[in-house]
């Protein structure tokens, strides 16, 4: 399967033009012969959305999203926006789609509200997590989304992988860490998609987002880390580039087989201790 990280800025509250920059990048990605192109988080509208007075929600079936779809041709497209949720809600989701058509909506789980952060202010948390099929040729692969802050909650990635998620996409619009005290974006985002490749036996496809945008300074590093927790291949920091990427199905079969680690969940026993948290008052 070949994978194409759009490591690519965006520009705040200009759909059209982003999804024109986001064509171009899908052109280029197809004639790389890509699979799957993977966008950062809220590509189509920009990250502060506060900042802008307009209307930024779309739905997945807007046609200017369906076109990219379209121009992905035979290949998944994996994009971010602003969505129109039904009740009134607001999600920060990302969709994909696949020989034209939509397959898979997810929306944020755990959206933050620490500084600089606000998406509490402007976002509903999403309801579900799930794994998906794909329909790329040769293989049977699943896939998750797991959006930025998401994968900072290691006991998604672990449901994920229960639902059969052998690769993991990780979109997301990471800065630099405006308190370089409490940690480094770099160094964090590394430890978390090295260990979930690691410990849960996947690929880790994780597509940041590069430029600035009022305070936030996004720095790109993009990268892709196997079943074994290995580095396959990085984006550079702070410029666009579109990473193209082969990875290998097989070795996900392949390394779980010689170490059965996502076999070994015991969900009954993690089913009844967390119903017993529940009954303590584990949960707000």
């Amino acid at each position: 399967m070949r994978i194409s990280l759009a490591q690519v800025d965006a520009r705040l509250g200009d759909i059209d033009g982003n999804v024109a920059r986001a064509d171009a990048v899908v052109a280029r990605a197809v004639a790389e012969s890509a699979d799957l192109v993977v966008f950062p988080e809220l590509h189509l509208t920009g990250y502060s959305i506060g900042e802008v007075d307009a209307d930024l929600t779309l739905r997945p079936s807007d046609p200017r999203i369906e076109r990219l779809a379209r121009r992905a041709g035979r290949a998944g497209l994996l994009i971010g926006f602003v969505e129109a949720g039904p009740r009134g809600h607001t999600y920060n989701s990302t969709a994909y789609y696949e020989g034209g058509e939509l397959v898979h909506v997810h929306r944020k789980l755990y959206l933050p509200q620490y500084a600089p952060f606000e998406e509490r202010n402007h976002f509903t948390p999403g309801p579900t997590l799930r794994a998906f099929p794909t329909g790329t040729p040769g293989t049977d692969t699943r896939m998750a989304v797991l959006l930025c802050n998401d994968a900072w909650q290691p006991q998604l990635a672990f449901l994920a992988a229960q639902d059969g998620a052998q690769v993991l996409l990780v979109p997301a619009a990471s800065a630099q860490s405006t308190f370089p005290e409490r940690y480094d974006s770099y160094e964090y985002w590394h430890s978390i998609t090295h260990f979930y490749g690691r410990m849960f036996q996947l690929y880790v496809v994780f597509v940041n987002r590069v430029g600035i945008e009022g305070k936030f300074r996004f720095w790109g590093g993009s990268h892709v880390v196997d079943p074994w927790g290995n580095l396959v291949a990085e984006a550079a920091q702070e410029q666009e580039q579109l990473l193209t990427v082969d990875i290998d199905p097989a070795q996900i079969r392949r390394r779980r087989r010689q170490v059965p680690l996502v076999k070994e969940a015991r969900l009954g026993l993690l089913q009844r201790e967390i119903a017993r948290l529940l009954e303590e008052g584990g949960d707000f």
